[in-house]
């Protein structure tokens, strides 16, 4: 029997020591013990460890967890309690279709159930492609018992032919060189293949490094974690800590819901800005605050979030990849100049059972080319602005990705700057956008604007990553390598299109750009955050009754569930319904015979 005393009563002794009922009792050990676990060990006391693995040979972003586990197992049976590896739901952003999106909220219920359902007193969540992170917090708030996170950790460096390549980003820029007539194709492979040299997720600071940065900036992992690549020792010794560590916070009784408070969140939105990390970070943390049961409201992500310096240079906002990062002191060191700065609220809790100052004592940055101080960023006022008008209530535009050129051609009109107006070129869909993008009777020019509809939670489903739209060729060919984006659906990370996405509600909810037409004027005002199509308003009323345009019928019941019960990006994307359950573990589910 353990010697440990727990703050609260373990819950899997509800399943291995049933009061009143042995023969429950025997029926939940009986079939554990057929593969040599036995009956002493899930009886002594110590607490179940579940490790909740989400590497796969589908997932090959996540499946370094496949040798982390063994790691992960040794540090929960060193500390003193019983680890118990499962799968959860598989999430691989590249090569799911119609869009990984779908995944995360389906991933996030069959991760409720299994924690709910078994006899597992805590747990250890793996995380690296983009929506592992957000879908493994958002069920472990549900559930509300102890839980930690273990990043799998990105790639080494990419590198071709002496350059810096970064995974996901090489794709937008080989694309633009591409229809520049810069490389072959043969070459555009090359460049992809050289991005991607190890195990891990994405090197740049798309969505997959941005969330388990996220999931260290709300203190759910501990300090180090996100940014250690994943063929480095120390990726294994952080599992070996983060088991040992899980052990502790069960008997602590240390859950997400003591963690996860309005002003964690808070901070994690300031890290995105100083990390110039994803735009996806909006709707994720939006979801995972709210299965927690705290509000993120749209004008947090301007009055806390906006402001904010760059801090790292990073691709797809900079120069360098994750390795650098990493050894300059990564989220540890950008939190530490927060800190030094007076942005960060130090006092709240995290998973080393320590608040989040303690945690960052002495993480000063050790490469000042890639951390910055404080006062002397790579971009000022980098975060998310937001958005609204007549054509959405909300969307929001990355700012630290805005180029030299982007800001010379749209935001430096003397008198009026950060105001352009532009010629829309709407889009229905990639595949209109693709079929479409080159047609000279469009006549594209640097003043237009490419707009894609169809492309958000119902229409597509999902929400797909397709606004980071680029130029018809002849413009790419001219020199002019982006113009102004506007969707109702998401984009990669990875990229470094300063579009204005994530637009709610979208065209199938009766969003603008459902009357938006090719050829209106759409003016766009950075200092008011506004974005307005320049039509009459009996024009749009009677666009209006003309109704959305079609989307694709549903291909499978997931997706077709998926429409039915998933709200828009300004609110996380989550099923609704959900949100209601809370804290679900505090009552044992009753027995199954």
């Amino acid at each position: 029997m353990s010697d440990r005393t727990p703050v609260r009563r373990f819950r899997s002794r509800d399943w291995f020591d049933a009061p009143h009922r042995s023969d429950m009792t025997a029926l939940y050990l009986e079939r554990f013990m057929n593969y040599g676990i036995t009956a002493d060990e899930l009886r002594c006391g110590k607490p179940i460890i579940g490790i909740a693995q989400s590497g796969s040979d589908i997932a090959p972003c996540n499946r370094v967890h496949l040798r982390l586990a063994d790691r992960i197992k040794a540090g929960i049976r060193d500390a003193g309690g019983i680890p118990m590896e499962f799968p959860v739901h598989p999430i691989f952003e590249n090569c799911r279709r119609p869009t990984a999106a779908l995944d995360r909220n389906l991933a996030y219920m069959g991760l409720v159930e299994l924690l709910y359902g078994y006899p597992i007193d805590a747990v250890v969540l793996t995380t690296g492609c983009d929506k592992t992170t957000p879908s493994q917090i958002m069920a472990a708030s549900t559930v509300d018992i102890p839980a930690i996170v273990q990043s799998g950790g990105p790639m080494l460096d990419g590198w071709h032919e002496g350059e810096l390549v970064g995974s996901g980003t090489v794709i937008w820029r080989s694309r633009r060189k591409l229809a520049a007539g810069e490389i072959t194709e043969e070459e555009f492979l090359q460049r992809a293949a050289d991005s991607a040299p190890s195990d891990g997720h994405c090197n740049t600071m798309g969505t997959a490094s941005t969330m388990n940065s996220v999931a260290e900036a709300l203190g759910m992992s501990i300090p180090g974690n996100a940014m250690v690549p994943a063929p480095y020792r120390e990726r294994g010794q952080m599992a070996y800590e983060t088991g040992r560590r899980i052990v502790d916070m069960a008997y602590e009784d240390l859950r997400p819901s003591k963690i996860l408070t309005r002003e964690s969140f808070i901070n994690a939105i300031k890290v995105v800005s100083a990390l110039g990390g994803s735009s996806n970070a909006q709707p994720h943390i939006v979801a995972m605050a709210r299965h927690a049961g705290v509000e993120i409201r749209p004008e947090d992500w301007m009055d806390h979030g906006y402001d904010v310096p760059l801090l790292v240079n990073m691709q797809p906002a900079g120069k360098y990849l994750s390795e650098r990062f990493h050894r300059a002191g990564g989220v540890p060191a950008v939190m530490w100049e927060l800190m030094q700065a007076n942005q960060l609220t130090t006092d709240v809790l995290t998973v080393t059972g320590k608040t989040l100052g303690e945690n960052l004592q002495g993480r000063e940055a050790s490469d000042r080319e890639v951390i910055r101080r404080y006062d002397q960023p790579l971009m000022e006022r980098a975060g998310f602005l937001v958005l609204k008008g007549n054509l959405f209530d909300f969307a929001i535009m990355k700012t630290s990705v805005i180029s030299p050129d982007f800001r010379q051609r749209y935001l430096s009109e003397p008198g009026n700057e950060g105001v352009f107006e532009a010629r829309a070129i709407v889009f229905d869909g990639s595949d209109d956008y693709h079929h479409r993008i080159n047609d000279p009777s469009l006549n594209i020019d640097e003043r237009c604007i490419l707009v894609i509809r169809g492309s958000g939670p119902i229409g597509w489903p999902g929400s797909a990553e397709v606004v980071n739209m680029q130029p018809p060729d002849h413009l790419i060919q001219k020199g002019i390598m982006s113009l102004p984006t506007l969707g109702d659906g998401r984009q990669s990370g990875t990229s470094d299109s300063p579009s204005i996405l994530n637009a709610s509600p979208e065209s199938a909810a009766g969003g603008g750009l459902a009357w938006l037409r090719t050829g209106d004027m759409v003016r766009i005002d950075l200092n008011k955050g506004e974005c307005n199509a320049l039509v009459d308003e009996a024009e749009i009323a009677r666009r209006k009754a003309e109704g959305a345009p079609a989307f694709p019928e549903s291909h499978s019941p997931w997706e077709e569930l998926y429409r039915e019960k998933t709200g828009q990006l300004r609110d996380g994307g989550v099923m609704d319904f959900a949100l209601k359950y809370k804290q679900i573990a505090a009552k044992t589910p009753r027995h199954n015979h």
